[in-house]
C-alpha cells in the first residue's frame, strides 16, 4: 500500500478546517462553564489517582522520580527521532529526510503559536493556573521526596504557568503527524509512547490532565492544521533541502554513514 505524501504545496481546505475546528471544540469545552465542572473533575480525579501513591510506594515514587528528570526528556527526543529518521520503519528510506525537514518545520511553527498567540491570549482571557502540586493541599511532591535527586538531576513537579503542557503538545505533534505513516500495531506503539511520556508530568502534578488534552492538543492539532493542510511544510522542506540535503549528502560519504538512510537519502 502507497504511503501518503508528507507534504503537498497546496491548500487542502478539508484537512484545515478540520484541525482549526477540533481544537476549538476543546477549548470550548473547557471554557464552557458547564462542560469545565466536568473538566476540573476529570482533572482533580485524575491527579489523586497517580498522585497519591507516591506517599505510601517506594517503587512507585522512584520510578517516576526518575522518569520527571530532564535526562530522561533527553532519551525521549531521541527516541522521537529515531521514529523519524529510521529507513523503512515508518517511512521508507527515501522519505526520512524529508520527514526530518517537515516535523521540523511543523514544530517550529508549534512554538510560534504557543510564543506568539497562545502566550496572550492566556495572559489576556486569565486562562492561566498553577499546577495541581502547588494548588492541593494533599499533593506529593517528588522533590521533598527526593531531595538530592532534584538537585543534581532537575527533576520537574510543579509549575506556576501550567497550561498549556508544552511538553505534552511536542509529543502529541509528534504522535499526530506519524499517524498517516505508520500502519498497524507501528500506529499503535507511537500512541503508545505519546500517552506514556506524557504521564511522568502529570503523576508528579507538574500539569493537570486537562493541560495536556486540551492545551497540548490544541497546540499541535493548530500547528498541524496551518503546517501540513496548506503550503508552508512544502516551502519549508525546499528551503532546508537546499541548505541542508548537501551537508547531509557529505556526512553520507564518510565511512560507515554510508547506509543511514538520512544521509544517503536512500
Amino acid at each position: 500500500m502507497n504511503r501518503p505524501e508528507i507534504v503537498q504545496a497546496r491548500w487542502r481546505g478539508p484537512g484545515l478546517i478540520a484541525c482549526n475546528l477540533l481544537a476549538l471544540i476543546l477549548l470550548g469545552s473547557w471554557r464552557w462553564p458547564t462542560a469545565r465542572l466536568l473538566w476540573d473533575r476529570f482533572d482533580a480525579g485524575v491527579f489523586h489517582l497517580l498522585n497519591a501513591p507516591l506517599a505510601s510506594n517506594a517503587a512507585w515514587a522512584h520510578v517516576w522520580a526518575v522518569c520527571n528528570m530532564r535526562l530522561v526528556d533527553l532519551g525521549v527526543g531521541l527516541i522521537m527521532l529515531g521514529f523519524l529518521i529510521k529507513g523503512n520503519w515508518i517511512f521508507t528510506a527515501a522519505q526520512v529526510r524529508q520527514a526530518l525537514y517537515a516535523f521540523l518545520a511543523v514544530l517550529v511553527l508549534l512554538l510560534l503559536i504557543r510564543v506568539g498567540l497562545l502566550n496572550e491570549l492566556v495572559k489576556a482571557m486569565h486562562w492561566q493556573r498553577a499546577s495541581p502540586s502547588l494548588t492541593v493541599d494533599e499533593a506529593v511532591r517528588l522533590t521533598d521526596l527526593f531531595p538530592d535527586w532534584a538537585r543534581d538531576w532537575h527533576m520537574k513537579d510543579a509549575s506556576g504557568r501550567s497550561f498549556p503542557g508544552d511538553h505534552a503538545s511536542v509529543l502529541l505533534l509528534w504522535a499526530i503527524f506519524l499517524s498517516p505513516f505508520a500502519r498497524g500495531w507501528r500506529r499503535w506503539l507511537v500512541w503508545g509512547l505519546a500517552m506514556l511520556c506524557t504521564l511522568p508530568r502529570l503523576v508528579s502534578g507538574a500539569h493537570w490532565l486537562s493541560d495536556v488534552l486540551v492545551g497540548g492538543l490544541f497546540l499541535s492539532l493548530i500547528a498541524i492544521g496551518w503546517g501540513l493542510y496548506t503550503p508552508y511544510a512544502a516551502v519549508a522542506c525546499s528551503f532546508m533541502e537546499r541548505f541542508g540535503t548537501p551537508v547531509l549528502q557529505r556526512l553520507g560519504r564518510l565511512p560507515g554513514l554510508r547506509h543511514v538512510s538520512l544521509l544517503s537519502g536512500r
